[in-house]
């Protein structure tokens, strides 16, 4: 994986340093994919993963990456996931992952949405300890 990257950067963008933004993303699909993949079915109820377009499907799986073990806000990662979608997919790849992560964030305790989306003060934040989003528990509880 880190070779393919590497190529990439390489050959696409010889000068541009992510900070290793990228490995971290695939890694942490790669490492959460049963789980990601639970909530695009449980959220894309209308479509089986396995007929949802191959860049939809790993837009979406990006998007709610970014959404659920991510500290981008929610609103950020929504957002960036549409604008890939409406780049590289098809005329309604943007409003369908924009319905899937919609529809994950609107389940959120609005507590939570609160704390995601950076309304709370830094002190709260440095206080806070790590948390996951509501669905991973879950999820996770009905894999196991």
């Amino acid at each position: 994986m880190a070779s393919l990257i590497h190529d990439n950067f390489v050959n696409f963008a010889p000068n541009f340093d992510d900070g290793g933004f990228v490995e971290e993303l695939v890694k942490g699909v790669i490492d959460n994919l049963e789980i990601i993949d639970a909530l695009i079915v449980r959220y894309a109820t209308e479509w089986p993963l396995d007929q949802i377009t191959t860049i939809d499907r790993n837009v979406l799986r990006l998007g709610i990456y970014e959404l659920v073990y991510t500290e981008i806000p929610p609103r950020v990662a929504i957002n960036e996931a549409i604008e890939v979608a409406k780049s590289f997919g098809g005329d309604a790849s943007g409003k369908f992952i924009n319905g899937v992560l919609g529809a994950i964030y609107n389940d959120w305790p609005e507590e939570e949405k609160k704390k995601r989306d950076n309304h709370w003060d830094q002190k709260q934040a440095e206080e806070t300890t790590e948390t996951e989003a509501p669905e991973i528990a879950a999820v996770e509880e009905k894999l196991s």
